[in-house]
């Protein structure tokens, strides 16, 4: 995939064609997004806990399992068998989510909890991909 650098604004007032200074940068969004691409994985995105940060439901999450894990990262955990993006708080050994009417969940020792990796990147579609769809029927 090339990359035309072109930037639009939102509003309707026009922009010069992108054929006008046509320059291609030798880049994949695999490249451009990806450091390790060896250690991410993919997820969509369910429910609404997160959009206050920009993470909607439906979205896709590309997350790294080969960074160091940060108090207050966005992390993909498995809790207790079910995947769930949240900030992580070490120090208080809980998951926060960023709407303030999800009440933060604190994790246990009697818990199932392994951190799957850090949310380096969410991506929003704006028309549903039918592969994506495909694969979660």
């Amino acid at each position: 995939m090339k990359v035309i650098p072109i930037f639009i604004e939102a509003g309707i007032s026009g922009f010069e064609s992108p054929a006008a200074e046509y320059k291609e940068l030798g880049l994949s969004l695999d490249q451009l997004l990806i450091a390790n691409p060896d250690a991410t994985f993919i997820g969509v995105a369910k429910g609404q806990s997160m959009q206050d940060i920009g993470i909607f439901d439906g979205d896709l999450l590309l997350v790294d399992r080969s960074e160091q894990v940060k108090d207050g990262d966005v992390i993909v955990a498995n809790y207790n068998g079910c995947f769930t993006c949240k900030f992580i708080d070490k120090k208080h050994a809980q998951l926060i989510s960023a709407s303030v009417l999800h009440q933060p969940v604190k994790i246990t020792p009697e818990d199932e909890f392994q951190i799957e990796g850090v949310v380096t990147r969410s991506i929003r579609l704006h028309r549903q991909a039918r592969e994506l769809t495909a694969c979660m029927r």
